[in-house]
Formats: structure tokens, C-alpha cells, sequence
């Protein structure tokens, strides 16, 4: 979505003023924010047509054009014996001590470039893709940083007899 010009929503701020006579705007109520941090409805909320689409484009660059053709191979221009400093301490000495996984990801990836498909909602969980080798790889990783990186469902059931 495009911020401050990109909205969603079933009905509009007249609508909720009449009904719960409280003021929202248009980006209050289905803008980029609230559809890329609250909701989870959008995955990305970029600051003009353009940035979309050279997003989109990246993004692109890692699926296949179609299902019945592979993923798309990029030559490596990474040594494969490539030197990581970054992932020699990067997980802290402390059990109790947070850390980037997406610093580990970076580290390791061709190119140190990771598309992360939902970079603004969830962001305890890291999903994403990127290339080892020049192949193309989903990533899916827990991100100990935000919420010690654990994923928990909380479900509240409300009954109604009568």
C-alpha cells in the first residue's frame, strides 16, 4: 500500500462518526499503517508508486514466472569461502540476552539482500527470501529481539446463553 493514498476498509469516516460518533480519518481507519502493523492485510506500505514497484520488482526477482518453472538462478558473486565476522558473536554469551537474527540472515545470504515479505506485522517472526548460491530460498526464522522471538496464540471464547 502507498502511504497517506492507499486505504481499505468496508465503510468509511462519515459512516463511524454516524454510528459511534467518533472522528477517524481515512488513514486511521484503513490506511498502510493499519493494514501493514495492526491488521496484517497488507504486507508493505511504501512512500510512492514508484518505491512499490521497484519493491515489487525486487520481490519478483525471487519466484518463478509461472508454477511450472523453477526459481530464477542469479550468479553469486560471493566467495564461498566468504569470512563472516558478524556471526562470531552475534549470539550473545547470556541466555537471557536478545539478539538480530537478521543479522544471521544477512550474514549469510548472497549479497547480504533478504526481501522480508512482512517487515512491519509479527514482527517477533522473520519471513522472507533470499538467495544461497544464486538459488532462491524462502526463510522463515524466529526473531529473538522482539518478544524473545515466541510465537503463542492467545484465543478468548466468550459465551452467550440465553
Amino acid at each position: 500500500m502507498v502511504k497517506n493514498t492507499s486505504y481499505l476498509f468496508i465503510t468509511g469516516p462519515d459512516v463511524v462518526k454516524a454510528v459511534t460518533n467518533e472522528d477517524v480519518t481515512q488513514e486511521e481507519l484503513g490506511g498502510a499503517k493499519t493494514h501493514t502493523s495492526l491488521s496484517g492485510v497488507a504486507h508493505r506500505a511504501f512512500e510512492n508508486d514508484i518505491d512499490a514497484l521497484l519493491n515489487l520488482r525486487d520481490l519478483m526477482s525471487f519466484l518463478p514466472s509461472s508454477n511450472r518453472e523453477p526459481a530464477p538462478v542469479m550468479k553469486c558473486i560471493d566467495p564461498w569461502d566468504r569470512d563472516v565476522p558478524v556471526l562470531d558473536g552475534v549470539v550473545p554469551l547470556e541466555t537471557t540476552a536478545a539478539y538480530d537474527m537478521k543479522d544471521v540472515i544477512l550474514g549469510i545470504v548472497d549479497s547480504r539482500e533478504f526481501f522480508e515479505i512482512m517487515p512491519t506485522y509479527a514482527k517477533n517472526i522473520l519471513i522472507g527470501f533470499g538467495r544461497l548460491n544464486g538459488q532462491t530460498v524462502g526463510i522463515v526464522g524466529n526473531q529473538p529481539k522482539v518478544a524473545a522471538g515466541k510465537i503463542c496464540y492467545q484465543f478468548k471464547f466468550r459465551f452467550r446463553y440465553g
